[in-house]
């Protein structure tokens, strides 16, 4: 499949872009820069756009989830926008019966931990276009409005969709996805399947609607051994990775805590790997062999410490980032909730000046 010929990357618009440069593989004349969670609640703009309307239906809202991905673009001047969504929106999509509850995160109506369990998901059908329609209409609807800035699209990874309906909600160590990984391997290869496949057309949707790049977040990964990752989740993620490398955009892989796993995560199919706030990008450049683009990796607590702090951070951080072919500013994880914004605006201005 190819994209068509609106396609932002076919007709040129984002194609020499600082950040599809940098993903590219080649260093760009302009250091990229953006934020994971940079559209949401650090934002007076998000609080007011989002009053009085729920987490899953403001991202099903194609008017409302376009304005609220533009809005750090519109305020910072990052390279990107990232498409406004949830993990575990296309799972809402398909007809899982799931809720974002504030203060707790995803709840879940029944856990998924038999092989009966998985066949009653595969029941609900597919994930097919009509279902995702809301996305591809927000997507297109920011990318109009965005021009020469790429967006890029997001999905959840195959383990952390799994996890997640596991566990029936959040948890810190996720033992009831690695006992069932354990216990009963052929269901946990069919609930990977399915989140692989989930997952997959999530993101296919948002890059066929004119994301410019991908990012697969692999959100509770850290919680896996290698052996573990490495044969119980990454042929789910490289599945989902080289579906969207087919249609001819970059991607990131991203986890938190997964420093023991760049080089798996890097070999699933990633383009570019995103590190976390705790490996220091010269040792993940050296772990990869010097060869793969980086993104990361500023710690997000520092972005409430006294400027001078922040900004020798940000400068050791692009500085060790050049051991890598090329390096795209962001953190090493989300903007917290009560980040200053004005601090963000000044980071973007210090990369860019830099």
């Amino acid at each position: 499949m190819t994209l068509p010929a609106q396609h932002p990357l076919v007709d040129g618009r984002t194609s020499a872009s600082a950040l599809v440069t940098a993903y590219s593989g080649t260093r760009p004349d302009r250091q990229p820069v953006w934020f994971m969670r940079q559209a949401g609640r650090s934002l007076p703009e998000y609080r007011a756009s989002r009053a009085g309307v729920a987490m899953l239906d403001s991202c099903l809202d194609p008017e409302l989830a376009s304005e609220i991905t533009l809005q750090p673009v519109r305020r910072h001047d990052v390279d990107a926008a990232i498409f406004f969504s949830d993990i575990v929106v296309p799972l809402r999509l398909v007809g899982v019966d799931v809720d974002i509850k504030p203060g707790v995160g995803p709840v879940f109506g029944t856990p998924v931990r038999t092989l009966d369990d998985v066949q009653r998901l595969r029941d609900l059908g597919p994930l097919d276009d009509e279902r995702l329609a809301p996305v591809a209409a927000g997507v297109a609807r920011t990318v109009a409005a965005l021009g020469s800035t790429p967006l890029i699209g997001f999905a959840g990874a195959p383990f952390t969709l799994a996890a997640y309906l596991v566990e029936g909600g959040p948890s810190r160590d996720h033992l009831a996805a690695r006992r069932l990984m354990h216990a009963d391997p052929a269901a946990w290869d069919a609930l990977m399947a399915w989140t692989a496949e989930v997952s997959g057309a999530f993101l296919r949707a948002q890059v066929r609607a004119g994301a410019s790049a991908a990012q697969l977040f692999d959100s509770w990964a850290g919680a896996l051994s290698k052996a573990d990752y490495v044969r119980g989740c990454a042929p789910a993620s490289s599945q989902v990775l080289a579906g969207v490398r087919a249609l001819g955009v970059p991607v990131v892989h991203f986890g938190v805590g997964t420093g023991e796993l760049l080089v798996a995560m890097r070999d699933a199919g990633a383009d570019v790997v995103g590190v976390d706030y705790r490996v220091p990008l010269d040792e993940a450049s050296a772990r990869l062999g010097g060869a793969t683009p980086l993104q990361g990796n500023v710690d997000p607590a520092l972005l409430g410490a006294p400027w001078p702090v922040l900004e020798a951070h940000v400068r050791d951080i692009l500085e060790r980032g050049r051991s890598a072919p090329s390096h795209v500013l962001n953190l090493g994880h989300g903007v917290p909730p009560e980040t200053d914004p004005d601090v963000l605006t000044r980071l973007v201005a210090l990369a860019h000046e830099l």
